[in-house]
């Protein structure tokens, strides 16, 4: 791990791309549970999907996989990142790489005509953006009609008792014998003191309520970490 940590998060998970798919099963307890549950809840008709931090692909290959007749446009701040999924992508030959784009861009700064998809879709990413409202307003004018918006991340606990203990519970298992070392901890520890913005679910439906988003739901919740979804009206 890095000993001076990059000014960004994206500087930050573009300096550890060779150990970003290790260290996220080792930091981020039933990962593999929570991508399965966030894949059940994607409405299979989706033609035209976005998602928001495709990182090194985990969540963007099974996307490839699971909607073969959609076209799929992955976002990440990182250019190192985008390449990971571009080579895994193409490594993969039943993955045709025809009907997938790439985005090197922070979301903030995302412009697509309205609308431009039916699905909108993240994983572990939304925390580092601090102005949600604005983010999902404008992913709601990137959506037609109907479309959903569905991500994974983590949420800040309520009351702040809660989140306390949610965030004992992660520390726990990430000092777990096999899991993360010490200085591992403390370079999570320190980045999520410098670009992590944590959204309680109240405040979460109430910005995505106001954004034009209805049918919010949390559909699975594992001490910080949840899947929620939305409709946009």
């Amino acid at each position: 791990m890095p000993q001076s940590l990059p000014t960004s998060a994206t500087g930050y998970f573009g300096s550890m791309v060779e150990s970003y798919d290790s260290l996220i099963h080792r930091a981020v307890p039933r990962y593999d549970e929570m991508i399965a549950r966030l894949l059940d809840y994607l409405p299979t008709s989706a033609g035209r999907v976005l998602e928001l931090g495709s990182g090194t692909g985990n969540l963007s290959l099974r996307l490839a996989d699971s909607l073969p007749d959609a076209e799929l446009t992955f976002v990440d701040g990182s250019d190192e990142m985008i390449a990971v999924v571009r080579s895994r992508v193409a490594d993969s030959p039943s993955r045709s790489t025809r009907r997938i784009k790439y985005v090197e861009s922070r979301f903030e700064d995302l412009d697509f005509p309205a609308p431009s998809f039916d699905l909108v879709v993240s994983s572990i990413s939304l925390h580092h953006v601090a102005d949600k409202a604005r983010l999902y307003a404008r992913v709601r004018s990137f959506l037609k009609p109907g479309g959903r918006f569905c991500f994974a991340d983590q949420i800040r606990g309520e009351p702040e008792s809660n989140h306390q203990l949610n965030w004992e519970r992660w520390l726990e298992f990430c000092r777990e014998p096999g899991n993360c070392t010490p200085e591992e901890i403390d370079s999570l520890l320190q980045h999520a003191a410098a670009h992590d913005h944590y959204t309680t679910l109240t405040e979460h439906t109430a910005l995505l309520g106001r954004a034009g988003f209805s049918e919010i739901d949390c559909v699975w919740r594992n001490w910080m970490w949840g899947i929620v979804t939305a409709t946009a009206a």
